[in-house]
Formats: structure tokens, C-alpha cells, sequence
């Protein structure tokens, strides 16, 4: 058969690795623990000797396996490992691959809460240091020979700014560096990070892929480029078998069995059938906010409009050579800063709200609340202004959205 597009391959992919009864769905198995016709089997599983069964659920089940196995395809990668929330997916990739002493490299432009977390490990004695990364020779300038890792995100939130993900790349290949990109925002449909040589992919299951609000999850998937035979934080009991998988292994063990970040039958479940209308969803809602950019950029009231796919964006060209379309994130500052609240408050069909890739368009004015405890001297070196705005673009028919923003500015 032909390779399937991207579509055909999420809508089919349980039923491609066997499903019981012949259901097109994997079933929510919601079994803790899983049992076996011989003790010698069970301590096999302990002992790694028996492949591909189940344990404890806080490991996972056969339903987080399909979704797991859903996104390794999307991502065109080695494996995943999913999780109860992106943050625990992006915690376990820090805390099981990092030891103190290391030193991580990272965008400045980042999710507020991946920004406190850097705080974390700066406490638990790992060195991290923030860099603009829409340059990859910052990047380049702040590598010391501790440095193990460099983080970054494909499309900033909220700030829209795109690092440069090719060459930041070809400099985590030749130092041996793990190279670990956060895709929540563009998505494997837009973006497939191993084209740029990325080690690891995270991606917050919560948003583009799940879709609907509905759901909590994350994943870490191995893009198959990183050699873990370099790793030196690699234990020794994971150092079995494919060295292939000894990243994976280590993160599953350490994020999900010791750690407890897991993903419930449940929420797999649903994830699992949000991701298969995300082509639809996701090419309403960039069309969307690309209009409803377009019509920002020009309104007097608005001083700037941050999207990548406009031409006026300081990464547009890094944009146009990587993504396919430009995703439901676009923030924008008003003139009066002043007039911020009044402003949202007039707005009748965005939801105030926190949180992104829903099938409703949700707003937030970000200074005063998702990174109101960073505080204004770290809001200040990533570029966000009192007046900034998020906007998550959702599927209301744009006329109506146009329309709406319209009679606010007005």
C-alpha cells in the first residue's frame, strides 16, 4: 500500500495494530494490574526479560499504548511515552535526562510555566541559561562543556517568536547535544521537528492533537536522530538491549513509575479520537487567524500583531520555510495599554479564558495573569507588554469573529 496521508493514518491507526472484536477504536481499559499465568512471567516483566506486557497502570495501559503509537506516527519517530499533562511530559524530559552539575540551554521565549520550572532546576543545582533563539548563534555562544541539552518551542507563547530550528539543529548534531522541541503550538500536522534534527518532541496532547478542551495529556516522543550511547546520565539498569531505546526507557521509568505522571485509559481515550479531526480543525483555525491578523494589522487601535505567517513578523521567514500554515496562536498589543480590559470585556464571543487549541476562541490579557508572577522584569526580556493580548483561534465562523473584534475596536 501506499503511504497514507496524514488523516488516513490517525483515523486507521488503532485498527492497524489489532483491535479486540474488531472494533475500529482501542477500548478504555481501565485495569490497574495486570496479571499472569506463571510467576516466572511476572518477574520477567520486573525484570525486563518479557517484552510488551503490562504491569501497573502507572506505567501504562493497552489504550495509552495505542495513543502512543498514534503519535510516534505522526511524528515520524522511534517511540513515545505519554503523560497526564504537557508539563509532566516536559518535567520528566528535565528531571530524568538532567543531573546537577548539567547545564541546559533555552529559548527566553517560553510557556510561563516551563519558565518556572527552569527555576526548579536551578535550585536542584542544574545551570540553565535563557538566550534568544531566534539566533542560533546565541544559542552556540552559551554552550559550556557541561551543557547536556537545548530547549526551545517551535511557535513562542505568547510572544509568536520562532527560533532558528534548523540551525539550532545542525549545532545540537555536531556537539552531541540533546536537542529537545516543544511542537504543542504548530502540531506534527505542521511540523514535524526530526526534519531539523530535534532529539526529543514534546507535545501538550491538550491542545492541537486532543482539540476540544475536554482532555489533559502529554507526550515525549524519540525522534530516532540522538545517539543515547553519548548520553553520560543514561543508568546503568537502562543500558540493556537497543541502545535505541534507552532514552525512552529511561524517561518512561523514571516519569512515569517513579514520578507518577501518568495519563488515565480515559483521557487517552478521548485524546486519541480529538486527533483524528485535527487536519480539519487545524486548517479552519490558521485561515481564521490569519484573517483575523491580517484585519488587526491594519486597524489604528492595534500597534503590533504578532503571527508568523505575516510578512511584518521579525521570523516569517523561518515560519514560511517550516510550517505548513501558521496555527490558532496570535497575540497583539493595543495602542492604549489602558484600554486593555475594557477591550476584552466588549468582546462577546471569546471565551476569557486560560488555555489553547480549543474548538472555542479563548482570550486572556497575559501581563496580569499568565505571567503576572514572572514579574515585570522577565516579562520585559521577552518582549511582553502591558497591553499584550493571546488569543487561542477556534472554529466560530470567522465573519462572525471578524465582526466581533470589529465592534470592540469601535
Amino acid at each position: 500500500m501506499a503511504t497514507q496521508g496524514f488523516t488516513t493514518s490517525n483515523l486507521h491507526s488503532d485498527k492497524a495494530f489489532g483491535v479486540e472484536h474488531g472494533g475500529v477504536h482501542k477500548p478504555i481499559h481501565t485495569s490497574v494490574q495486570y496479571g499472569f499465568d506463571t510467576v516466572e512471567e511476572l518477574i520477567g516483566v520486573f525484570q525486563g526479560t518479557v517484552k510488551g506486557a503490562y504491569n501497573y497502570a502507572r506505567q501504562g495501559t493497552p489504550t495509552t499504548a495505542a495513543l502512543e503509537t498514534k503519535i510516534t506516527r505522526m511524528e515520524g519517530g522511534l517511540g513515545t511515552v505519554c503523560f497526564a499533562t504537557g508539563m509532566a511530559a516536559i518535567s520528566a524530559v528535565f528531571l530524568t535526562l538532567l543531573r546537577a552539575g548539567d547545564h541546559l540551554v533555552a529559548s527566553k521565549f517560553v510557556f510561563g510555566n516551563t519558565n518556572s520550572i527552569f527555576g526548579t532546576l536551578r535550585d536542584l543545582g542544574i545551570e540553565v541559561t535563557t538566550v534568544d533563539a531566534t539566533d542560533a548563534t546565541q544559542v552556540a555562544a552559551a554552550v559550556k562543556p557541561n551543557t547536556r541539552m537545548v530547549f526551545v518551542e517551535t511557535i513562542a507563547n505568547p510572544g509568536t517568536q520562532v527560533p532558528d530550528l534548523a540551525g539550532i539543529g545542525a549545532l545540537c548534531r555536531g556537539k552531541g547535544l540533546i536537542y529537545v522541541v516543544d511542537n504543542t503550538i504548530t502540531s506534527p500536522l505542521l511540523f514535524r521537528p526530526k526534519s531539523v534534527d530535534a532529539s526529543l518532541v514534546v507535545n501538550s496532547l491538550t491542545k492541537t492533537i486532543a482539540g476540544h478542551g475536554s482532555a489533559l495529556g502529554g507526550a515525549v516522543t524519540d525522534t530516532g536522530v540522538y545517539d543515547w550511547t553519548a548520553c553520560p546520565n543514561i543508568f546503568a539498569n537502562y543500558r540493556k538491549g537497543d541502545a535505541r531505546q534507552w532514552g525512552l526507557t529511561q524517561i518512561r521509568k523514571k516519569g512515569l513509575r517513579d514520578m507518577g505522571g501518568t495519563l488515565s485509559s480515559e483521557h487517552a481515550h478521548t485524546i486519541s479520537v480529538g486527533a483524528e479531526t485535527m487536519a480539519l480543525r487545524v486548517g479552519q483555525t490558521s485561515a481564521t487567524a490569519m484573517a483575523l491578523a491580517r484585519f488587526l494589522e491594519k486597524h489604528p487601535a492595534i500597534v503590533k500583531v504578532h503571527y508568523p505567517m505575516l510578512e511584518s513578523h521579525p521570523q516569517h521567514g523561518f515560519a514560511k520555510k517550516h510550517f505548513s500554515a501558521g496555527s490558532w496562536l496570535l497575540s497583539f498589543e493595543l495602542r492604549d495599554a489602558s484600554t486593555c480590559l475594557d477591550f476584552v470585556n466588549r468582546l462577546q464571543i471569546p471565551v476569557k479564558a486560560t488555555g489553547l487549541g480549543d474548538t472555542r476562541t479563548l482570550i486572556i490579557p497575559v501581563a496580569p495573569t499568565i505571567f503576572w508572577e514572572a514579574g515585570a522584569e522577565v516579562r520585559a526580556a521577552m518582549g511582553i507588554a502591558d497591553g499584550l493580548i493571546r488569543l487561542s483561534v477556534g472554529l466560530e465562523d470567522p465573519e462572525d469573529l471578524l465582526a466581533d473584534f470589529a465592534q470592540a475596536l469601535g
